[in-house]
């Protein structure tokens, strides 16, 4: 059984879509990061960086940063199809835009989690936050004019791409701004949002209240 270490609307949720398709018994254990200390101590016991998503494998080895979770997921289970094949002609994009995802996008809720982390004052946060806001915008945008999705990101068949892609573009400047800079990729993760063996994991790990979509 697989232990992971996450928390609502955080980047664990990607994972947690990946082992729902795989159909891979998991322990999920809560590690809010802006919960009690107790939390905060179980997500920092499992990765002293205190982030998640943390995944313990069935064999005892500790595997952190989502994007790596998410490939080594899906490629050691290549049953379930949840990336191209490494002799596949999508392969190389899918690496692409995995890595970019990670790098360009996500790596800015470091910040964004916490503006004091790197913010002087208030208005030094007000600042950071309004260009992180622009820059993933930014970053979505060249996304979207550099790819050309089939039925989803890389192909026909749905990969831990689009899992990464559904839960990053949640966070804000949230989803009607990613709609707007990204309209491919937007129907894409619309589609995503829709699969039937997610709906339950969508609603109640991204609850509608949360106004992820504003």
């Amino acid at each position: 059984m697989y232990t992971l270490y996450g928390y609502k609307r955080s980047g664990s949720v990607a994972v947690e879509a990946a082992l729902t398709l795989i159909g891979a018994p998991y322990r999920l254990i809560d590690a809010a990061l802006w919960g009690d200390a107790e939390a905060q101590n179980r997500a920092r016991a499992a990765n002293p960086l205190a982030q998640v998503p943390a995944l313990i494998t069935p064999s005892g080895e500790l595997m952190t940063e989502s994007a790596a979770i998410l490939i080594w997921l899906a490629d050691s289970h290549p049953e379930a199809a949840l990336s191209p094949t490494l002799d596949a002609t999508e392969r190389p994009a899918f690496l692409r835009w995995m890595a970019y995802v990670a790098a360009e996008i996500y790596a800015l809720y470091w910040v964004r989690d916490d503006l004091s982390r790197l913010a002087a004052d208030e208005a030094h946060q007000a600042m950071i936050d309004q260009r992180t806001r622009e820059r993933i915008s930014f970053c979505w945008r060249m996304m979207d004019t550099q790819i050309t999705p089939g039925r989803f990101l890389v192909g026909e068949t749905l990969s831990v791409l689009d899992l990464y892609v559904a839960v990053v573009s949640r966070w804000k400047p949230g989803r009607a701004r990613f709609y707007e800079e990204a309209p491919k990729l937007a129907e894409v993760v619309r589609r995503v949002d829709d699969h039937p063996r997610l709906t339950e994991l969508w609603s109640g790990r991204f609850p509608t209240a949360d106004g992820h979509e504003g």
